[in-house]
């Protein structure tokens, strides 16, 4: 895995962080991360999922929101979702987590 100052990627090909793609489409990975997350958190009320390196899937930044969450604190909260992702996070170089309860 190669790193440089503001590009990270896997392979031959190194991309920006802030890449031109369509954010309409999911790469295959936001695709495999979500489909999991929904599988894990079926009550979560919202699922964000974003490749922030470049498309290669080297690194995410979930948003997740989720009644399973409620009287959790942050860390448990985060711990739930590094268990629900352990296969894909063996893959990963990194991870940003955000989780948060539906509002009343």
């Amino acid at each position: 895995m190669a790193a440089t100052a503001g590009l990270l990627c896997r392979g031959p090909l190194l991309l920006r962080r802030g890449t031109w793609r369509n954010f309409a489409s999911q790469t295959d990975g936001e695709a495999r991360v979500t489909r999991v997350l929904r599988e894990k958190f079926p009550r979560a009320s919202a699922i964000k999922v974003v490749d922030i390196s470049g498309g290669c899937g080297a690194m995410y930044e979930i948003h997740i929101e989720s009644e399973d969450f409620r009287e959790k604190r942050m860390v448990q909260q985060h711990q739930m979702v590094n268990q629900a992702l352990q296969e894909e996070i063996k893959s990963m170089h990194g991870l940003r987590i955000f989780t948060s309860t539906p509002k009343p």
